[in-house]
């Protein structure tokens, strides 16, 4: 053919970092068919959904099947209902939401990927490590790409460029975050919204994990004054509600939110109503039955039980000794490896050893070397199993 192709995927890597590991994984089963493995790696969940969840999913497929109640193609933006439940549930955080500024999704990682059709050739500010899907999509836009580091120095919350002459950019957070679990106090929101009016910068606020704070820290970076102005948030039913097989996420695009005279929110309607079809009537009742007091309750004894995990893996981590960030309010614990062994090497330690699969930190970016991600959310069983494995380590 001699069509011309987007070049700007030779920027990116070849493989994606999870499909790295899933293969090396296999290769390591063949060779090993008897070895037991605990997957700690991939963020998956692993608890069913909540039983108000598949009551309403049960209840609206039922709806679907008969005359009078079948509903076809979903509104683009997502369904009243639902749509109000996620603004109510953003007001009893403290942050008033309009109905009309929530956009409902397949998830936020697909929100979190096409954000880039509705914004310009626009400098983007990431923290490193990071969630690949914020470097990868923007360089398959083309996008000029800088860092801010986290570390342990900074407890990997990175601090807003001192530059006074720094440009509007396209800035992401992520809090809690995936991959570090590290959490942003009100203080440190606040600098990065200060920064963000100051240079007419767009925030893209990752909150996926929000469910997973219980100390006194923001939940939404519309809890910060003036983000509003500056901020898009993208979130998620997948960790909050166990909703990663069945696909639900939601953006807020605050209806004063404009670029250039042009509301936002105007332009993030119109790709959604080209490129996307909406969220099936049935997941979306089911989505709706989360927030309900009854799914809030069953919510928090899952999100209880992956805390737990997460408790009993921090508690082996101090006991040798070793620094890590998360596994307090977030589901993620980011480790520093043991005798300055990089992350892929520590992978395979800790695959042909222990038989326990976790992230090499370098999958996330460069400030990632030399770390390693473990997720808390496997089952009880297997954490307490890779706890019993890993004394001797």
């Amino acid at each position: 053919m001699d069509i011309k192709l987007n070049s700007n995927f030779n920027s990116i890597k070849e493989t994606y970092l999870f499909s790295d590991i899933a293969r090396k994984v296999r290769d390591y089963k063949e060779q090993n068919p008897e070895a037991e493995l605990i997957r700690m790696g991939i963020g998956d969940v692993t608890l069913p959904l909540p039983a108000p969840c598949v009551d309403a999913l049960v209840k609206a497929g039922k709806e679907m099947g008969v005359k009078e109640t079948f509903r076809g193609y979903p509104p683009e933006y997502g369904y009243d209902f639902l749509r109000g439940a996620i603004a109510f549930h953003y007001r009893k955080l403290g942050a008033d939401i309009a109905d009309s500024e929530v956009f409902v999704s397949d998830g936020a990682k697909s929100d979190l990927g096409n954000l880039p059709d509705i914004l310009g050739d626009n400098p983007i500010i990431i923290p490193d490590p990071v969630y690949p899907v914020y470097v990868d999509s923007n360089l398959m836009a083309g996008r000029r790409i800088s860092y801010v580091k986290g570390d342990k120095d900074n407890g990997f919350l990175p601090e807003p460029p001192r530059d006074e002459t720094a440009e509007a950019s396209v800035i992401y957070i992520c809090s809690p975050n995936n991959p570090t679990g590290a959490v942003y106090t009100r203080e440190g929101l606040t600098r990065w919204v200060d920064f963000a009016l100051k240079t007419g910068s767009l925030i893209i606020f990752d909150s996926a994990y929000e469910a997973f704070i219980s100390d006194d820290l923001p939940h939404t970076i519309y809890e910060i004054e003036g983000s509003k102005e500056c901020a898009v948030e993208v979130s998620s039913f997948s960790k909050f509600a166990g909703f990663t097989g069945t696909r639900c996420g939601w953006t807020i695009v605050p209806d004063q939110l404009t670029a250039g005279g042009v509301k936002l929110s105007k332009l993030w309607s119109r790709r959604q109503a080209t490129k996307f079809n909406g969220v099936s009537y049935p997941v979306q009742r089911a989505a709706e039955a989360s927030l309900t007091d009854e799914g809030l309750k069953a919510l928090k004894a899952n999100i209880d039980y992956y805390k737990n995990n997460a408790r009993l893996m921090s508690d082996l981590l101090r006991s040798k000794g070793l620094f890590f960030t998360g596994g307090t309010n977030s589901p993620y614990i980011w480790l520093k490896c043991p005798d300055d062994m990089g992350g892929w090497e520590f992978f395979d330690l800790m695959l042909t050893r222990f038989g326990i699969v976790g992230t090499p930190g370098e999958g996330f970016g460069e400030a990632g070397k030399g770390y390693f991600r473990l997720t808390a959310f496997g089952s009880a069983e297997d954490t307490e199993e890779a706890i019993r494995r890993l004394r001797d380590l």
